[in-house]
């Protein structure tokens, strides 16, 4: 995998063409259990469009250093991260359906927050702890918006499964204050 992206990068069309039926299916099946997680159902937005959105991305980025399979489904979840929030923003405008929230991340993270969570500021307080420890947000988002468990994000990347559960703990932490304030 890590060849035919090495290979893909380098311009080669092919590679991307025997690379894409290897990633497909795990791609979409993180969509499907990503989007099975929505509490009031995926609503219109399907894994296999949101799997497509991820390609369109993935294809159309200008510079995009990609170093091993595990960095890019790293750069998958956080695409479908991104994708997932831009419709929830979406759907805040008033144009769109005014002030649907998500409480199932509010869930997730265990967070003291009303059922009204801003999903912005939910945001803008991952990418706050992105700039402090980018372990921390790449955890959050390969648990919540990938769907991983402990094992399977220890090995994507590749530390100890107590690293994770330490880290996952304080990334909670760390959120649940900055989303209290």
């Amino acid at each position: 995998m890590t060849r035919l992206i090495h290979l893909w990068q380098s311009g080669d069309a092919g590679a991307l063409d025997r690379l894409l039926p290897l990633v497909y299916a795990d791609l979409r099946a993180m969509a499907a259990r990503r989007l099975s997680e929505e509490r009031n159902g995926p609503g219109t937005l399907q894994p296999t469009a949101l799997v497509h959105d991820v390609f369109l991305r993935l294809v159309g980025a200008e510079k995009l250093d990609v170093e091993s399979g595990a960095h890019l489904f790293h750069i998958a979840g956080r695409m479908m991260r991104r994708i997932l929030i831009d419709r929830s923003r979406q759907a805040d405008a008033e144009k769109r359906g005014g002030e649907w929230q998500r409480v199932d991340l509010a869930e997730a993270l265990k967070l003291p927050t009303p059922e009204n969570t801003n999903l912005g500021l939910l945001d803008t307080a991952i990418g706050g702890l992105e700039k402090i420890d980018p372990r921390l947000a790449r955890i959050v988002e390969l648990r919540y918006f990938v769907g991983l468990s402990v094992p399977q994000v220890a090995a994507v990347l590749e530390v100890d499964e107590r690293t994770v559960y330490r880290d996952w703990a304080l990334a909670r932490i760390w959120l649940r204050r900055e989303m209290e304030r």
